[in-house]
This record gives C-alpha cells, sequence and structure tokens, in this order.
C-alpha cells in the first residue's frame, strides 16, 4: 500500500475516497483512531492509502478534481 493524501480534514478524506470508489479504486484509511483520541482539534491528520498499482490513477484523481495531495 502508498500513501496517497494527507489531511486533517476529515471532509476532505470522505470525498476522496468517494470519488476513488467511483473509479474502483480501494482505499484504506489510516490514523482514524489517533485522530479521534485527538479530541477533533485537528492535531493528527488521516492517511489515505490505495494499492501500490493503483496509485498513479488514484493520483490522477486527485488531480482532476483539484484535491491537494501534499507534496
Amino acid at each position: 500500500m502508498k500513501e496517497l493524501l494527507r489531511s486533517t480534514d476529515p471532509t476532505i478524506i470522505a470525498f476522496a475516497t468517494a470519488l476513488l470508489q467511483g473509479e474502483d479504486i480501494d482505499c484504506f484509511e489510516l490514523d482514524v483512531n489517533m485522530s479521534v483520541l485527538e479530541g477533533g482539534i485537528g492535531i493528527f491528520p488521516r492517511r489515505l492509502m490505495v494499492r501500490t498499482e493503483d496509485h498513479d490513477a488514484a493520483s490522477r484523481v486527485m488531480t482532476d478534481n483539484d484535491i491537494p495531495l501534499g507534496r
């Protein structure tokens, strides 16, 4: 798995997940429990992971929809 996106904004993660699912690209969200433990103040970012072989296609989906990848 390879990191696609890292964000403290849960709406960006949700939008990116929906876009990827619409393109039949599997994704997995990491650090959800850490962001819940910090109380919602936005210190710990969540990471969105995709399969290594899907990373290029997933990056294009994010770029096409103006979602910054933070690189």
